[in-house]
């Protein structure tokens, strides 16, 4: 190779300039639109809200293929903490309930499009956490009293001084994720959820107390009585919890306004299929995302789908326990799922026709035993595990009466 004197190269970088020898962290390819918390809850946080309504104003403006970057708060925006204990939990206003980032308007998006939405990035805070509320959840009868697993979080895994001996590695999605509803569908979703809730079903009406923004949301906002809950998840997304949603698959959603208003919250470090004790691992984080449209396919994609690749098998646990389960109760016995039913054929039952739930019940409830006689774990600390790595699967769906709900839990997350 032929040496090119010193000095020829000191000239000739004189000539072209330090720019072209910038460190390779200089070159810039995308361009980055960036929402950042303001203040220590969503209440301090022009850019936070927990309602839907389409009079909730974009916060921010992006194009599509533009890196979104999204900084969340925790599903309850509360101030538990690595120190909290059971009877914090029992402070937290749950109407606080789901503080979001956004909304965002994507430049070209309309009313009949679909935006897919990429996740790209979570970058997890350090601090989690689990909580067990009276009264809710998938076990709200068999579980009465208050608990919190605090969990110290990195990339690679959390552990728990609550959960000790257990390591649960980090899978982060966005538990909720959405875009905001059309003034039509705030109809339609306030008009079934009331019929729900008449004939005694669980359904959340409008609730202005913590509601966010106050203006629009709160006791004295401008649409209080339309404001919808972020607690069900509908058409627009919003608090699926589904956990295969992981970095590099993509979600479709409807747009039901022009923009779509894009916004994302609720992010969790892990969970099992299920969340049985009603909470992941929950965390604040920082998300980053990338949108393409998809234009006229709203009437296609009319509900969240989504699509990705071979990411999602790294969800499927290498060693792993699992309890098959079918619809059996014990007589005299009405689960909380079918109360509002109101029928006496019910309870003197021991066995229901093809029923999901109910198989489901039955497979978690004999997980939780099954933890707790083999790894020692209490009933609290049982609940837990299932909720943030063991995962509930529908078996099958035609073998009459017996519908079969697998629970499956990987054994890797336990200290040998």
């Amino acid at each position: 190779m032929r040496l090119i004197p010193a000095v020829l190269v000191a000239l000739l970088a004189s000539a072209i300039g330090p720019s072209a020898f910038a460190d390779t962290a200089e070159v810039k390819t995308q361009t980055i639109v960036e929402v950042k918390k303001k203040g220590a809850h969503c209440e301090q946080d022009p850019n936070c809200f927990n309602r839907y309504h389409p009079a909730i104003k974009p916060v921010a403006r992006a194009k599509p293929g533009d890196q979104i970057v999204v900084h969340t708060r925790d599903a309850l925006d509360s101030n538990l903490n690595i120190n909290s204990k059971p009877k914090d939990v029992t402070a937290i206003d749950v109407n606080l309930i789901h503080p979001m980032t956004g909304p965002i308007y994507i430049e070209g998006a309309k009313r009949g499009d679909v935006l897919a939405i990429k996740l790209v990035n979570i970058t997890p805070n350090e601090y989690g956490y689990t909580t067990i509320i009276p009264g809710f959840g998938f076990l709200p009868d068999l579980y009465t009293e208050p608990f919190v697993a605090n969990w110290k979080l990195n990339r690679v895994e959390a552990v728990s001084a609550e959960v000790p001996g257990v390591r649960i590695p980090m899978n982060g999605f966005m538990g909720s994720v959405g875009v905001m509803p059309g003034a039509e569908e705030v109809e339609t979703w306030l008009a079934r959820e009331t019929q729900l809730a008449a004939a005694g079903g669980v359904a959340l009406p409008p609730e202005p107390t913590s509601a966010r923004p106050a203006e629009i949301c709160g006791p004295k906002g401008s649409h209080k009585d339309k404001c919808l809950r972020t607690i069900p998840p509908r058409e627009n997304g919003g608090n699926m919890d589904v956990k295969q949603m992981v970095e590099g698959t993509t979600l479709l959603l409807p747009c039901f306004v022009d923009g779509c208003g894009l916004f994302i919250g609720d992010v969790h470090f892990a969970q099992g299929d299920g969340e049985v004790a009603g909470t992941a691992i929950e965390m604040g984080a920082v998300v980053t995302v990338e949108t393409s449209i998809r234009k006229g396919m709203a009437s296609v994609v009319k509900q969240p789908m989504f699509e990705g690749g071979s990411q999602i098998k790294k969800l499927e646990p290498d060693t792993f326990h699992a309890v098959v389960g079918y619809p059996l109760k014990a007589a005299g016995e009405v689960p909380p799922q079918w109360t509002y039913l109101d029928s006496a054929k019910i309870k003197p039952l021991t066995n229901l026709s093809n029923d999901v739930t109910l198989a489901a019940r039955n497979s978690l409830i004999n997980m939780i035993d099954w933890l707790k006689t083999t790894k020692g774990l209490t009933k609290e600390q049982a609940f837990v595990v299932t909720s943030v790595a063991c995962d509930l699967r529908i078996s099958n769906v035609v073998d009459v009466p017996n519908y079969a709900v697998t629970t499956i839990c990987p054994m890797n997350i336990f200290d040998k």
